[in-house]
């Protein structure tokens, strides 16, 4: 056997040792996905949004932590001293050198059956129908009545009616009060919502509680309460928790709302929106009218005109105007034919002064007449010593034939 100088041990720094055994953890598959159950213990909620505690039984003690990204569903819920069910994964944490339990979900102890009732009933109303959408009613858009079914003093009521009275003051608020949680809780609830139903008749019906854990919250989980929240003869708004909280009424409600705030905003319209929609509803009013009165004022200019067309009044005044335009036509035509017959007379008068023989007088001529006073136009009609008148421009005399001429023709 050789000597243990030559055989030397490998050195492993602390690092290295933590490394290993982290990823020995995290490939371990139970130790991957895991429920463990304890009671919380030094719960620390820094500014940072982690949440970190510890879960113990009666023998050991397991670090915990809630990284920031999930804490927010358990924020304020967590308590020292609570039995819990958690469910995560393990690691080490190689700074501390020691192993941590990493959550990311929490749920009280005996919630995990809670849940499986949840499931069980969930599914057999399902199968029965009760949560069709063929069975809601829809929520009507002006509410008289509004009615609560919640717990006169919890906070949720408050809520209601201070977002009532921000949105829609208008509408009346009746409350049918009931425990909202416990065993006597789903019975009143029952009787609350029938009792509404008879004795008021609202509108809408919002049913509502703050938010908590599964078994908090379980009332809404009661077959009686689904059904009387499913015949209901008004439509129900369900904010019954938190946004993240869904309960069997959730699903047999007309409408389900994250909150019982986020419900009485379901419920009901904001004043303001329906300012401005009567507002518009006026403009469009405005422009409606201004529309029929210019048609009803241009069909009354029409019927007048049609009117006055068949008054005695208005035929005499066209008569009156066809008698002028006749009369100006008449006018017209006369003035054109004295036109035309002094154009007549002129060309006549002009032809006369051409065929007048006296007017031939003034270029030198004479006329010619004998004793009888007949035309002397040839010689064949006078003598050698016969009488002729003589007849000029301007005036006459006697002259006796002293010789008579033949003009020789060819």
């Amino acid at each position: 056997m050789l000597p243990n100088s030559f055989f030397a041990s490998k050195i492993y720094s602390i690092t290295d040792i933590t490394r290993y055994l982290r990823e020995l953890i995290e490939e371990d598959q139970t130790l991957a996905d895991v429920w463990v159950q304890g009671e919380i213990s030094n719960l620390s909620q820094p500014s940072s949004g982690h949440i970190y505690f510890t879960l113990k039984d009666k023998s050991a003690s397991l670090r915990c932590v809630i990284w920031k990204s999930a804490a927010w569903r358990w924020q304020g819920t967590l308590l020292d001293g609570l039995a819990v069910e958690a469910h995560g994964y393990f690691s080490v944490y190689e700074r501390g050198g020691h192993y941590q339990f990493y959550i990311d979900s929490v749920r009280r102890v005996g919630e995990g059956l809670l849940y499986q009732q949840f499931l069980q009933l969930k599914a057999r109303l399902e199968a029965e129908g009760l949560f069709t959408e063929e069975r809601k009613h829809p929520l009507p858009p002006l509410p008289c009545v509004i009615g609560v079914v919640t717990s006169p003093t919890g906070a949720a009521l408050q809520d209601i009616l201070n977002t009532l009275k921000e949105r829609y003051p208008l509408a009346e608020v009746v409350l049918s009060p009931t425990l909202v949680q416990g065993m006597l809780a789903p019975p009143m609830i029952v009787a609350a919502i029938e009792r509404i139903n008879q004795m008021v008749k609202p509108d809408v019906i919002i049913v509502a509680r703050g938010g908590g854990s599964l078994e908090d919250l379980w009332a809404f989980n009661d077959e009686s309460v689904v059904y009387a929240v499913a015949n209901s003869q008004a439509p129900i708004v369900s904010g019954v928790g938190h946004e993240t909280d869904f309960t069997l009424v959730d699903f047999a409600a007309d409408w389900r709302a994250p909150t019982p705030t986020g419900a009485a905003v379901a419920a009901t319209p904001h004043q303001q929106d329906l300012w401005e929609e009567l507002q518009a509803i006026g403009e469009h009013f405005k422009q409606i009218t201004a529309t029929s009165i210019q048609e009803k004022v241009y069909d009354l200019k029409n019927l007048y005109l049609r009117l006055e067309k068949s008054s005695p009044h208005w035929q005499i005044q066209q008569g009156f105007l066809q008698i002028d335009e006749l009369d100006q036509r008449l006018c017209t035509l006369i003035a054109y034919r004295l036109d035309m017959a002094l154009a007549d007379v002129g060309n006549l008068q002009g032809r006369l002064r051409a065929l007048d023989p006296f007017a031939v007088l003034g270029r030198g001529y004479a006329l010619v007449n004998d004793q009888r006073g007949r035309r002397v136009d040839s010689i064949s009609k006078v003598k050698l010593g016969a009488q002729v008148d003589v007849r000029l421009i301007d005036g006459r005399f006697k002259a006796s034939v002293q010789q008579i001429e033949v003009d020789n023709k060819e």
